[in-house]
């Protein structure tokens, strides 16, 4: 397993004004002001470390996990009008709107159950043409028909709509989708909860408040939920550490009152190629409504690279002293720097995605099979490990693993993919499944 070098202080010359270790040590609590300090002059290299020691005294055994799901996007009709997104589709009779009917979405999960996934991510646009028995029905069906998958479905801001179109107060929705088979609620939707901000990248979606609600209400009800944050638009690092505040509270809250509470906590970095805020690079002045999309003059889009990327990782983990748990990005970071992540806060991989729509319509398509993810755990030092939504382990891969798999013509591995001739010019015209997305050295045998 890897192990920490000791006194960074002494190769950086930076020290904090405040007693890191306490904190490191889970002794003293992180507060906004120390986090922005962090932010403003900590050394990448020192903000690793010390992650990376939090994440070894939470998670102190040898192995990394990550999970076996498919993304479900079941319609891509949606009311809200993101300026960050690349998937909706307003018009319902847009020549690519869609809404997936029952049989496809069976046809998925069986797909996904014939590779031993565990577990659904659906969601979708927040269509105003489905009825709420709509939503009973397949979660019932799903729920006949594949008892062993887990329901991890409905954003907050799918909640909101559902609330609208319905009539109902969100608390009902919500106890009617979970009687029907719902079990758990993504963090879909979270993006930045700053009011200034969201009316400009999402008019037309719950607020922050409203977002944080919706968890609450399913907190209530023992349902688990994740929690994410979007940077890299056009948020500044206030907006971060409010978002951030305002999930520790509220996860405080929910340990002390409610038998549930956030799971996990993920950011990813905005991805901007045919989105509308990715054609507008200039924004009004914070005193405008936003709902104009003046663009003239203002805030600025600022992208996060993967220095910031690794950077927030790591002070979130500092930070989030009441999450357990903490996922790696690489569906918009890509592998290399996925499993970097795993220096810098996170201790999971995330999911092993069969299918996912959003971020690829943004122009990110990074995919990665399970053999490869495997890889990437082992070859960072931890034995690569299967989990569920609860993040129990399912399944160790110690001595044997889909990374470990013999192949026909030489073994897989990720820094040597030895393949034969034929596979090998298959390989150059993309024709070999499962290994879009990320480069291989290819080596004859």
């Amino acid at each position: 397993m890897p192990v920490l070098s000791p006194d960074v202080h002494k190769r950086t010359g930076y020290k904090p004004s405040f007693d890191i270790n306490a904190v490191v040590d889970g002794k003293a609590r992180l507060s906004e002001s120390q986090l922005l300090e962090l932010y403003e002059h900590a050394p990448l290299t020192d903000l690793g470390r010390w992650a990376f020691k939090i994440v070894q005294r939470l998670h102190p055994e040898d192995y990394r996990t990550y999970v076996i799901d498919r993304n479900i996007n079941y319609t891509n009709i949606c009311t809200a009008r993101c300026t960050f997104c690349a998937f909706k589709r307003n018009d319902k009779d847009a020549h690519d709107a869609y809404t997936l009917d029952y049989a496809t979405i069976y046809r998925k999960i069986e797909e996904l159950v014939s590779i031993r996934g565990t577990q659904i991510l659906m969601q979708g646009g927040m269509n105003p043409d489905l009825p709420i028995t709509w939503y009973e029905d397949l979660l019932r069906n799903i729920r006949e028909k594949f008892p062993q998958v887990h329901i991890h479905a409905f954003s907050p801001p799918e909640f909101v709509e559902f609330s609208r179109f319905f009539n109902l107060p969100v608390s009902e929705v919500l106890k009617r989708f979970q009687a029907a088979g719902l079990h758990t609620v993504p963090g879909g939707g979270g993006e930045i909860f700053s009011d200034r901000v969201r009316k400009r990248i999402g008019p037309g979606k719950c607020s922050g408040d409203d977002w944080l609600d919706v968890m609450a209400e399913a907190h209530k009800l023992g349902m688990h939920t994740s929690a994410t944050m979007l940077i890299g638009h056009i948020e500044d690092i206030s907006d971060r550490i409010d978002h951030m505040k305002r999930l520790r509270e509220r996860q405080d809250w929910a340990l002390a009152n409610t038998s549930a509470g956030y799971t996990a906590f993920i950011h990813w970095t905005y991805q901007h190629d045919n989105t509308p805020l990715d054609r507008k690079r200039k924004w009004s002045p914070d005193n405008a409504d936003g709902k104009a999309f003046e663009f003239d003059n203002g805030r600025t889009v600022r992208l996060a690279d993967a220095n910031e990327y690794l950077r927030m990782l790591a002070l979130a983990r500092i930070y989030l002293d009441n999450f357990k748990n903490m996922q790696s990005s690489w569906v918009t970071m890509g592998p290399k720097v996925g499993q970097l992540a795993l220096f810098f806060g996170a201790n999971d991989m995330g999911s092993v995605m069969m299918e996912e729509n959003v971020v690829s319509a943004a122009g990110t398509s990074y995919r990665l099979s399970e053999e490869m993810i495997c890889r990437l755990i082992r070859d960072a030092g931890w034995v690569p490990a299967q989990r569920n939504q609860y993040y129990h382990v399912l399944q160790r891969h110690e001595t044997t693993g889909p990374d470990l798999v013999e192949r026909k013509a030489g073994t897989f591995a990720l820094r040597q993919h030895k393949i034969s001739p034929e596979e090998a010019a298959a390989y150059k015209q993309g024709q070999l499944p499962g290994r879009a997305g990320i480069s291989l050295r290819v080596l004859s045998k």
